[in-house]
């Protein structure tokens, strides 16, 4: 029941993964394969329509799972650790990652912290493992590479869910919101998903901590960023002068605009090559 209930995240980190670039393309293969097993094998989970649970159910059955595997097999918490570090990503790798937060095994927090700073490692990737360090109550701070940038996050700080962002992060959300909902929501479903997804793989660097400044010219730079990347794969997008404009982005704010814009180009890798 957890696993089933665990797909439809999975479907949407594979979902997101088959935009990046820069990867090989046996991996996008891979990752292709999966999200059509997944999506024939448990349509509902990955199209959104699982049964919501509240955080407390949801970890009860996520121990119990554990417990009843535990009980069968004593050597079952090495062999979750060894699937999440498998390497290419598959939704079972993902799902034993988020498994690994309820078995007690000191060794597995070290794993962790290694796979962190591991070249090649996806943002993405790096993110889900701060959660389950959290979930598996972790505490101090977590040293390591995202990109080019050295980080240092305190892991009981991590979010857990979308919600638990600082204001910040929502705020341009709805600012973005406030342009594109009713005259353009298709625009503001695929900027809502886009999103979360950035602000995880960022977390942390000095774009997250950008994101996090109270100016107020911070939110309609990063919206106007956010709306103009989302705005280029939708066949009705406007001119990027247009949305600039309706943001109110002066020649003052116009490289910190360029800034943000490209940090989220190179985010999904289509920057390169460009």
């Amino acid at each position: 029941m957890l696993e089933t209930e665990r797909y439809g995240e999975a479907g949407e980190l594979l979902e997101f993964l088959l935009q990046c670039q820069g990867q090989e393309q046996r991996q996008y293969d891979e990752w292709g394969a999966l999200l059509g097993w997944l999506r024939d094998a448990f349509p509902a989970s990955v199209a959104g329509k699982a049964p919501e649970l509240e955080p407390e159910d949801e970890e009860t059955l996520a121990r119990q799972h554990i417990e009843a595997k535990l009980a069968m097999d004593k050597d079952y918490g090495h062999k979750l650790l060894k699937a999440a570090m498998e390497s290419p990503v598959s939704e079972h790798s993902l799902l034993a990652l988020e498994q690994l937060a309820y078995i007690d095994m000191p060794e597995i927090d070290g794993a962790l912290h290694s796979w962190l700073d591991r070249r090649g490692t996806h943002p993405l990737i790096q993110f889900h493992i701060l959660q389950t360090l959290r979930r598996r109550g972790g505490q101090g701070s977590a040293v390591f590479f995202r990109g080019q940038e050295q980080v240092d996050i305190e892991i009981d700080t991590v979010p857990l869910k979308s919600a638990d962002f600082p204001q910040q992060v929502h705020r341009i959300l709805e600012r973005l919101g406030d342009q594109a909902q009713v005259h353009n929501p298709t625009l503001f479903y695929f900027a809502e998903e886009f999103w979360f997804q950035f602000v995880m793989g960022v977390y942390g660097t000095r774009d997250y901590n950008s994101i996090l400044e109270e100016e107020d010219s911070t939110a309609d730079i990063w919206a106007a960023a956010l709306h103009q990347t989302i705005s280029e794969s939708l066949p009705d997008g406007n001119s990027d002068q247009d949305i600039r404009a309706a943001y109110g982005i002066t020649d003052s704010l116009r490289l910190r605009f360029e800034q943000a814009y490209r940090s989220m180009k190179q985010f999904v890798g289509t920057a390169q090559g460009r």
